[in-house]
């Protein structure tokens, strides 16, 4: 039996096999739409009892490599695209629930996350229970009952820097019978996988470490094939879908059900696909991914221990740091590093965050994180500005806190920039 492939190898090569003659390189399929010989061979596509493509809405092949890429890399049995990561956090969700349902979610999120879950989602009749990622094993089962449908949480959260504790989510998820999501986007399976360590559902914010180089908004759900769906808690994964020729998914696809639910209901119903150029851009910048991981986190490391020596730094929060709080649980679960963001708080609150920020001449202040340049961002004025007091600390969110993401150039580099900005701050 050939031995599997390292993830090295599988960053390069997975995905797309050439057949003879074949271009090298993953073509860009930019088409919408697919030939077939006869009307029968289509039929067959709509009904699902063959593969192949007939609609890009539905499925592209540029887009199929991505997925069967990452798939791969996380070790799960399939994956599924979409235009964004938030997309592929709210298809996900709607994917088990529906009004009068509700999900269990850790508060330390990115805030996009957060606010579609406090506030869009409820809309639908969806209720989000929040914990702290601090909370206890009993604190957190209170808030389950019989219309829980997931637990959601990241492995880094962003950018409190929360380690989600796996084993007692994935104990809790397992005692009650239900999914375990993660939105693994900061460690990429370079560093974590969070299927070795639980979890049934992986998601990506594919423009971030994925894509690397800040040019492709996307989002990818990898299913793990290690979930069994009761027929109580999750009915409609084992009746027949009327609008899809009553197909039973855990009947008819096993451990590719929620994948196969996702692609015919969700991405056929709401059409938030993502983009063939997109994909192919998204796989080139994997083709490097596990070199890119090791150098943001190197270069990470050694930006935190500068900043924790600084003078006018209040406190920095790195798990590769060994005086960390998150560093003791960060090192069951990562490997090959920690990842490439960093945050701090700076002395002098908001005021004097804002003037480090603008006197930046290397780090460019953007919304946006994990791709190889090296930039910085204030959440409570940005990407949680839409958050009350409440909330922000809730999410861990302080006025100084600062997010630094470490890009991959010389780190010296990067420690002259922040040491020059601080010196005017």
């Amino acid at each position: 039996m050939e031995k599997e492939r390292q993830i090295e190898t599988k960053c390069v090569q997975e995905g797309y096999e050439p057949e003879n003659s074949a271009p090298r390189v993953l073509p860009l399929y930019q088409s919408t739409t697919y030939k077939y010989n006869t009307c029968e061979q289509l039929a067959d596509v709509f009904d699902l009892k063959e593969n192949g493509f007939m609609y890009s809405r539905l499925g592209n092949p540029t887009c199929s490599a991505l997925e069967k890429k990452v798939a791969s890399l996380e070790g799960c049995t399939s994956a599924l695209s979409f235009s964004s990561g938030l997309a592929a956090i709210s298809m996900s969700v709607m994917n088990v629930c529906k009004a009068g349902d509700n999900i269990v979610s850790l508060s330390e999120i990115y805030g996009g996350t957060y606010n579609l879950f406090n506030v869009t989602l409820k809309k639908y009749g969806i209720e989000t229970r929040f914990i702290n990622s601090k909370s206890s094993k009993k604190d957190i089962e209170k808030l389950i009952d019989g219309n829980t449908k997931m637990i959601f949480a990241e492995t880094i959260a962003n950018p409190s820097m929360a380690v989600v504790n796996f084993d007692m989510l994935s104990e809790i998820a397992s005692e009650h019978k239900i999914l375990f999501a993660v939105d693994n986007t900061l460690a990429t399976p370079i560093l974590v996988r969070p299927k070795e360590f639980g979890a049934n559902i992986v998601i990506h914010s594919s423009s971030k470490y994925l894509d690397g180089h800040a040019s492709s908004i996307g989002g990818i759900v990898a299913e793990c094939g290690n979930f069994v769906y009761s027929k109580e808690r999750y009915p409609e994964f084992n009746e027949p879908d009327e609008s899809y020729h009553g197909i039973v998914y855990c009947r008819d696809f096993k451990d590719c059900a929620f994948t196969v639910k996702l692609r015919a209901q969700m991405l056929r119903d709401f059409g938030c696909c993502m983009s063939p150029f997109n994909a192919y851009l998204t796989n080139m910048g994997i083709e490097t991914l596990h070199l890119r991981m090791l150098r943001h986190s190197e270069n990470a490391l050694k930006v935190a221990e500068f900043l924790k020596k600084h003078e006018k730094i209040e406190w920095v929060k790195y798990p590769g740091l060994k005086d960390d709080a998150e560093h003791k649980i960060a090192s069951k679960y990562f490997k090959n590093g920690f990842s490439g963001m960093v945050v701090f708080g700076i002395k002098g609150g908001r005021k004097a965050a804002l003037e480090f920020m603008n006197n930046l001449k290397l780090m460019a202040v953007v919304t946006h994180i994990a791709d190889v340049r090296s930039c910085c961002l204030h959440p409570a004025t940005t990407t949680h500005r839409q958050l009350s007091d409440s909330d922000l600390k809730a999410c861990g969110v302080s006025d100084n806190l600062i997010r630094l993401s470490v890009g991959i150039e010389n780190v010296e580099d990067i420690i002259k920039d922040i040491a020059a900005a601080l010196d005017k701050a």
